[in-house]
């Protein structure tokens, strides 16, 4: 597979990575370990080289299931994970927490937690509010010059705290939603972090699912899937949005692939720096995804998206009004 460097970090991934969360959180029940670690190792047979985790999928036990799964060739792989919460007794999110000392010791933890010695890609989740982002950049620099971390990143941050982050400690990448039917970051985000040189690593980058093709106003997802409360997925928006799965099939009929594989290599299309994290929890998905990389689409086919997508109004908010709450600050 094709490598990439996030901006000018000189931090070099494979064009794909692979989103972990769902192995362990968020759609449904969790894959039963032997599954998930073979997927893991399938993917990096595959080529891929970067996988995504964080503390709050479980919580914890999806760094602990990366740590196991990629410790025969960790030397060879980048790991990135993301601190920001607290958690209660019951494992649910209990507040968000950056502050220094919480870092040094979620990462301490971390560590035992992914088997290895040091974080390729650490990552602030989400804003915290009561933390200034200086005081945040600052404990993870102390962090990069201990030798346990070795770059910077953000997630879900807005442009003007991405640049006071990035005063204090270079900022290698963000990591935000990012995809054909969520293009919001192009407004202000692309062209801060392109002037920073700073990469961009969409999560979602198919819609947690939807440009697959595969889910429609019939679907049912399991009660403990995150979707149940997105209203970008209610019924009647599952129904109004397949417009955007309609062209993505069409464009993939004229290049002999899958919606999901032109919805990535889109991605892939827009900026050297972008590399997207699609999640799953199926080899034969992983293996499509994978297949994203050879599809090339011309600057015709670009444009024809373009101009198609601009016709299309996404109905739903993306997050219900509690989680909009934590991103874009």
């Amino acid at each position: 597979m094709e490598k990439r460097l996030l901006g000018a970090s000189g931090l070099e991934v494979s064009a794909l990575g692979l989103g972990c969360m769902g192995l362990s959180y968020g759609y449904g029940p969790a894959l039963n370990k032997t599954d998930a670690v073979k997927l893991i190792r399938a993917a990096f047979d595959s080529g891929v080289t970067f996988f995504d985790t964080a503390e709050a999928y479980g919580p914890y036990t999806n760094e602990a299931l990366l740590g196991e799964a990629l410790s025969p060739f960790r030397d060879q792989v980048v790991i990135a994970t993301k601190f920001g919460f607290n958690f209660g007794p019951d494992g649910g999110q209990s507040g968000m927490n950056s502050k220094p000392e919480h870092i040094r010791q979620y990462v301490d933890a971390a560590l035992k937690r992914l088997n290895t010695d040091v974080i390729d890609l650490l990552y602030q989740h989400r804003v915290d509010p009561d933390t200034a982002i200086e005081e945040v950049a600052g404990a993870v620099k102390d962090l990069i010059q201990a030798g346990k971390v070795k770059h910077f990143g953000l997630s879900e941050a807005g442009a003007q705290t991405i640049r006071r982050a990035h005063a204090v400690q270079p900022v290698t990448a963000l990591q935000s939603e990012y995809s054909l039917w969520w293009r919001e970051p192009e407004d202000e985000i692309l062209p801060t972090l392109e002037e920073l040189g700073i990469g961009f690593v969409p999560f979602s980058p198919l819609g947690k699912g939807f440009l697959t093709g595969k889910i429609d106003e019939h679907t049912t997802f399991d009660k403990t899937d995150f979707r149940n409360i997105v209203p970008r997925f209610s019924e009647e928006n599952r129904k109004a949005n397949q417009i955007m799965v309609e062209l993505l099939t069409s464009i993939a009929v004229q290049k002999n692939a899958t919606p999901a594989q032109i919805a990535l290599a889109w991605l892939l299309a827009r900026k050297p720096w972008i590399v997207p994290i699609p999640g799953t929890t199926k080899l034969h998905r992983l293996q499509e995804n994978v297949g994203a990389v050879t599809v090339s689409l011309t600057a015709d086919d670009l444009a024809d998206i373009e101009n198609a997508a601009s016709k299309i109004s996404v109905q739903g908010a993306r997050y219900p009004t509690h989680l909009q709450a934590r991103v874009g600050k």
